[in-house]
């Protein structure tokens, strides 16, 4: 039987703070449908950033009978992160993907046994052995897109996220699966990228629902044409695991330890159908939120061309005249300021832009506001990090150097939380970092990149962010300075948070 908390989540209830009134809210409240003036639901994220700035670092959101506690400052947000107090909570968006994804990872209720099970069993998966073992893997995608870039260079603009959406859903399906969706062979986008867009969109306009009205307008026109979208994702996915399982090929990948390695301590294994919804979970979220954070790096990048000479010149000092760099495992944690360009990039758009927590317990959030065991709230993260208590009155401006090593020991905790908080955040850390500085440092090396001087940033939302319309023209670049000799190996340095073990930008958030 489900507890208060997991009740809550099952229901997608509208219950948030017992005590709303004297909490901010959008002015123009209308009886009965709320606060719907200037909503945007194909923009949630961004229209509520905004209001954050006039509303203050908490704020409600009403929507028919459903109020939702927003949360977008950081102190606020440090204290949602406290375990004891709090925990993830499935809700609205996240909630409509489990026709999709089930018991998976990310959207898994904390009473459901399997989220814990699979965790256990794929932690080895991303251990240092492992993610070495991913690396080849990773370099021979790149290259990939790097031959696939060299064909365009000095013709049109590329489009910057679809083809890092190709390069991260290649990189995830091969090191995660054994599949090959052969990205870079197709002129259109695998037709799992198409149905994965159609069922994040549709399980974020869900959320934004009228019931009556929603009818008239076609909504159950619109989820039978998800069904068709879930069933080819499912189909797919099926496949995968029946030919692995056929094969009788073991695997030390994520789909070999989840068919064969029972869990260390009880010896319980993974059933198909939790396999299935696991699969899903990385091959969406593990792709979906790298490609996004690379896609806004290239264009922060871009546009500040002192931290892309910084950058640059970081890299070619790693690699020299080398045309193709093959980079070990271990150079690519020594690309320090590139590492710095991918964690500020994360600071002003995570690519997974929200999570919501619930109250185990009676509490007060901030010592303030009553919250009663159930209740729950959204952390906007772009909000947190952009809260200028913590990151200055320049917190809108990009700015890789915020991350170096002494800045970031001055910084509170929790102040930066692009792959979530608490138990059941970021199953995907390390694999997302690793890929996406591997990914940056190529292309900075081989290519000089000419934005259109007349873009201005458009974010997309489904569930994630990616800028929308970012394109970029190539041009290869000349003999870069000469390699210096090889130094002792670098010493990581020191993250905000515990570095976290795991894998694919995937998180239990």
């Amino acid at each position: 039987m489900l507890g208060p908390v997991e009740a809550l989540s099952a229901t997608a209830s509208g219950r948030t703070a017992v005590q709303t009134q004297a909490i901010p809210h959008p002015p123009y409240r209308l009886p009965l449908l709320g606060d719907i003036l200037g909503a945007r639901p194909s923009r949630p994220v961004q229209t509520s950033i905004a209001l954050s700035r006039r509303l203050g670092p908490i704020f409600v959101r009403k929507f028919l009978y459903r109020e939702i506690l927003l949360v977008a400052g950081a102190e606020l947000a440090a204290d949602l992160s406290d375990e004891t107090r709090f925990a993830k909570h499935v809700g609205l968006g996240v909630d409509n993907l489990r026709r999709l994804a089930g018991d998976g990872l990310f959207t898994a209720y904390n009473s459901e046994p399997n989220w814990q099970l699979a965790h256990d069993i794929l932690l080895p998966a991303f251990a240092r052995g492992a993610m070495e073992s991913y690396h080849p893997v990773m370099l021979d995608v790149a290259r990939e897109l790097i031959a696939d870039w060299d064909a365009k260079a000095d013709g049109p603009p590329v489009d910057v996220a679809a083809d890092m959406t190709k390069l991260t859903l290649e990189t995830i399906g091969r090191t995660g699966f054994g599949y090959s969706f052969q990205s870079f062979e197709r002129e259109r986008p695998h037709p799992f990228v198409a149905a994965m867009v159609a069922a994040l969109r549709h399980a974020q306009l869900r959320s934004f629902r009228f019931p009556v009205i929603s009818r008239l307008l076609g909504a159950r026109r619109a989820d039978r044409r998800n069904d068709v979208q879930l069933a080819y994702m499912s189909d797919l996915v099926d496949e995968v695991i029946r030919t692995r399982r056929e094969s009788g090929a073991g695997g030390d990948d994520l789909l070999g330890r989840m068919l064969n390695e029972p869990h260390p301590e009880t010896g319980e294994k993974l059933s198909d159908l939790n396999i299935r919804n696991q699969v899903i979970t990385f091959l969406v979220a593990g792709h979906e939120t790298t490609s996004g954070a690379l896609s806004f790096a290239l264009y922060y990048l871009s546009r500040n061309p002192g931290a892309l000479e910084k950058a640059r010149a970081e890299v070619d000092a790693a690699w020299g005249q080398e045309s193709d760099p093959k980079p070990a495992y271990g150079e690519v944690a020594k690309l320090r300021y590139v590492r710095r360009v991918l964690d500020e990039s994360l600071r002003l758009w995570p690519t997974a832009p929200a999570y919501a927590r619930v109250a185990r317990e009676d509490t007060m959030l901030g010592g303030r506001y009553p919250m009663s065991a159930g209740d729950w709230a959204f952390v906007l993260i772009p909000g947190v990090h952009r809260d200028p208590a913590v990151w200055g009155p320049d917190a809108e401006s990009f700015d890789p150097d915020r991350f170096a090593p002494g800045r970031v020991r001055e910084r509170p905790a929790h102040s930066y939380k692009p792959f979530g908080t608490g138990e059941r955040a970021c199953i995907g850390r390390q694999f997302a970092i690793h890929e996406a500085t591997l990914v940056l440092a190529l292309l900075l090396h081989r290519y000089e990149l000419i934005p259109d001087p007349a873009y201005e940033l458009r974010v997309t939302e489904l569930l994630t962010v990616k800028p929308e319309g970012f394109t970029l023209r190539l041009r290869r670049r000349t003999a870069a300075a000469p390699r210096p000799a090889a130094g002792p190996p670098a010493r990581p340095e020191r993250d905000e948070e515990p570095a976290c073990p795991y894998a694919g930008g995937v998180s239990g958030r």
